[in-house]
């Protein structure tokens, strides 16, 4: 027991802030794109030829990138000859509308919070149930890491439980197989009103690099409603804890000052 002790003195304190996480994010790290309309050569398509989901394309007004079809590969950025496409190292990219995943040149329009109703039902106490629809395991290890004592979730009052009677919402990883189209269908069903549904990873949202195959739906939303899309393969932890912070109105306009750092 004395040997515990120690080691866990020795530790100190683990749990890091939300500026802390920032900083820690690895030098390889890629956030959301950046696109450069004046730098688009016309005629030219090689960005275009290099997404492998067809999450590119180039029209008149010049560059279009869809985040809900990216894989963050960055294929396209590599292949452009102008240096119109790259990555930069903001994690903040989960939206409340799908189309505001359409990039142009523009920042995005990240999450805004759910009206003051919907925020007062659930507080500071708020409970997910995950489901994986069909995923890798890439989505489900980064939304698990949340709950490690480095992010520690379950101090912004965001836990994850086992039943979905017991949930306030459902978050879900995964292109949706036709074999789980029912069980998401039962589980969204089996959650209490007012329930709502996070899709997080560009297989949830579009289908990512299975979209197209007859055994996939091609992400959620044609089954069920999504009030929240995180998109990336994966996303990063930090990206998806900004995502759900925003929804409950603990980062952006609605947040009281120092109320998320924690």
């Amino acid at each position: 027991m004395w040997k515990v002790m120690r080691a866990r003195a020795a530790q100190g304190h683990r749990t890091q802030a939300l500026s802390e996480l920032e900083a820690g994010l690895p030098d390889r790290y890629r956030g959301a794109p950046r696109l450069d309309a004046a730098r688009c050569r016309a005629g030219c398509a090689e960005c275009v030829e290099a997404c492998p989901t067809d999450a590119l394309a180039v029209d008149a007004e010049g560059p279009r990138l869809d985040l809900g079809r990216c894989l963050f590969c960055a294929e396209c950025a590599e292949r452009c000859p102008e240096g119109a496409l790259s990555f930069g190292r903001d994690h903040r990219m989960a939206t409340r509308r799908r189309e505001d995943l359409v990039l142009r040149g523009g920042a995005l329009e990240l999450a805004a919070a759910f009206e003051e109703r919907v925020r007062r039902i659930y507080g500071r106490s708020l409970r997910l149930r995950q489901v994986s629809a069909g995923g890798c395991n890439a989505c489900e290890a980064d939304v698990a890491v949340l709950a490690t004592l480095v992010f520690d979730l379950s101090r912004f009052g965001i836990h994850f439980v086992a039943s979905p009677r017991h949930a306030d919402g459902l978050l879900v990883t995964g292109a949706l197989t036709r074999n789980m189209r029912l069980a998401l269908q039962k589980t969204r069903a089996a959650v209490p009103e007012p329930c709502f549904t996070i899709a997080v990873g560009a297989c949830a949202i579009s289908g990512g690099p299975y979209a197209g195959h007859p055994e996939v739906m091609d992400g959620i939303e044609g089954e069920i409603p999504v009030d929240l899309y995180v998109p990336g393969c994966p996303p990063h932890p930090l990206t998806i804890l900004d995502g759900l912070l925003r929804l409950l109105g603990r980062i952006g306009p609605e947040a009281r000052p120092g109320e998320a750092r924690r």
